[in-house]
């Protein structure tokens, strides 16, 4: 498939979407959704498409994206691994469970390993406060973390 029938199949794709939401109110962030679902990420070349139809700004569109964290601009892996960063995690030893995943998996905040098995992104509360510290792996969440249990996640998204 040569790169123009790529880009025309991506353009028909997130056109389908804009329309789909288009009449919606506020239908920015239910449109990066969907893209987000779509590709996986938000393609660069989706920005600008998106500021015309809803005749914003590309800065404008880029300024939602990059402020909300769930967002990404480049694929994750087949697996991702959100830990917790907010007071009652790091209260219960949030920070050493990071630092200690981080250098298993050897990559940092919103990175994916090499071998494209997991992307590491922090959250910002997961509403498991008395379970903490706390995790959710590919939307399922854990709570009372200890290291054992962390590792047992990662070894299980690695195969």
């Amino acid at each position: 498939m040569n790169m123009r029938a790529v880009a025309t199949d991506e353009a028909i794709r997130i056109s389908a979407i804009i329309e789909d939401c288009r009449h919606l109110e506020g239908p920015m962030l239910p449109i990066l959704h969907k893209v987000q679902a779509e590709f996986g990420f938000i393609p660069e070349s989706t920005k600008q498409v998106i500021a015309q139809a809803l005749n914003l700004s590309r800065a404008e569109v880029h300024g939602v994206v990059s402020f909300y964290h769930d967002f990404r601009s480049h694929p994750a892996g087949r697996h991702t691994l959100k830990l917790c960063r907010a007071e009652a995690c790091q209260a219960m030893g949030s920070e050493d469970l990071a630092k200690s995943v981080k250098a298993r998996l050897g990559i940092d905040w919103h990175e994916t390993t090499p071998d494209g098995a997991v992307t590491l992104e922090p959250v910002f509360c997961l509403g498991l406060c008395a379970c903490a510290p706390a995790a959710m792996l590919d939307g399922e969440v854990y709570g009372r973390l200890d290291e054992h249990c962390l590792s047992d996640m990662v070894t299980e998204a690695r195969r």
